[in-house]
């Protein structure tokens, strides 16, 4: 997974980011054995003398040991010059070696390394190499560390085959991963805009009013009495108000019933609705199965909350229904009451009021983020419906 300039992610993984230091370590380490065993061998057979061939097999060992240290420190050049040393490593090897288990040892960890380390082109591309080098080259046991060849190439691409279905799949999870989490963040961000302005609406309001009201009561307690009662009285009323709206904003933030079906968490919402802000409301529907994904249920009652919340605020309404039915695939939850309506006239659906600015913007992008329907329709002076649709 890299960044880009821009700030962005990109949700995409490079050959190597699945194997852990302690793997590639563990490559490193039988890398090194590989070349002390091949360099002492030769030593035996060959009798200690300084050849060609010793030179380069210790610089081999030399470079085997070179890259232990440098395990951490790996960039994107040493990698095909691994690549190219290991294959040289094999070709001097499949030359000169007078049996056939030096060489496959070899091209056993060469392809073992590039199956695992590198992209599905370069271990096709290097297990390519290693049997035209093998049947190109002279040896005495060529035919047996040609099939082993062949059966350790036929290995390593099937398993870089895997490996990148395991890259693709990690890559669409991380992908998938940090869309789930930038709409959580989007929709908490909302939320707290939302309770933010509720609150400064509703109870934040009350209280100023109610501060303000005790100073002109202080200020009539002693010229003239009988107004200060009578402002007491309207006090009264402004607490009783206070009561009410700050039992709204409180429900506004409950969370959903936990273990409850969605048609009663909407039933116990209604009831509770009708309690607190003393509008006569009725719940009734028709039997449907919840939606299959938790999420959905919430953001209804999310959607209903609200809609009552703003009811009771702005709308002046005495009587609220709302109802809940299926039809077809997709689940109707209706909100009509008898208040004075929305500031426009008309019946309108998601995309009009996205395009024309009307109607309350949360519930609009909670409906469009459910990838669901959304009309509202207003008569002003007699009352609104809200008749939302999701596929269930």
């Amino acid at each position: 997974m890299t960044t880009a300039k821009d700030g962005r992610t990109n949700c995409t993984y490079t050959a190597g980011d699945m194997i852990p230091y302690r793997g590639r370590l563990s490559l490193r380490i039988a890398r090194s054995v590989l070349a002390a065993a091949c360099l002492g061998w030769y030593g035996l057979t060959a009798g200690l003398h300084v050849t060609w061939m010793t030179l380069l097999l210790a610089a081999y060992f030399a470079y085997s040991l070179g890259a232990l240290a440098e395990v951490r420190f790996d960039k994107a050049m040493r990698s095909p010059v691994g690549i190219l040393a290991d294959t040289l490593y094999f070709g001097l090897w499949s030359a000169v070696a007078p049996g056939a288990w030096m060489p496959a040892m070899a091209a056993g960890y060469l392809l073992a390394s590039v199956c695992l380390l590198q992209d599905l082109a370069r271990t096709v591309s290097a297990a390519a190499v290693v049997l035209v080098l093998a049947v190109m080259l002279p040896s005495p046991s060529t035919p047996a560390l040609i099939w082993t060849v062949l059966a350790a190439g036929a290995a390593a691409v099937s398993l870089a085959l895997y490996k990148k279905y395991l890259d693709e799949r990690m890559s669409l999870l991380l992908r998938n991963n940090l869309i789930i989490r930038s709409q959580a963040e989007g929709a908490r961000e909302a939320e707290r805009q939302r309770i933010a302005a509720d609150f400064h609406d509703g109870p934040l309001q009350s209280f100023i009013s109610f501060q303000m009201r005790l100073e002109v009561i202080k200020k009539l307690m002693a010229r003239d009495p009988a107004a200060a009662e009578e402002e007491l009285r309207q006090l009264q009323d402004l607490c009783r108000g206070q009561v009410a709206d700050l039992r709204s904003f409180v429900r506004s933030m409950r969370p959903a019933d936990e273990g409850m079906s969605l048609s009663t968490s909407l039933s116990r919402m209604v009831e509770s609705f009708q309690r607190d802000a003393g509008i006569f409301s009725t719940f009734s529907a028709e039997e449907f199965h919840d939606p299959s994904a938790t999420e959905v249920a919430l953001e209804i009652l999310q959607i209903v909350r609200e809609t009552l919340n703003n009811i009771q605020k702005h709308s002046g309404a005495t009587r609220v229904a709302v109802t809940a039915r299926r039809v077809g695939q997709k689940l109707e939850v209706t909100v009509e009451d008898n208040g004075k309506g929305f500031p426009f006239s008309g019946r309108f659906t998601l995309e009009e009021l996205e395009a024309l600015r009307l109607g309350p913007i949360s519930i609009r992008r909670r409906v469009r983020m459910l990838g669901g329907e959304l009309v509202i329709e207003s008569k002003p002076g007699e009352g609104s419906k809200i008749e939302l649709r999701l596929p269930v």
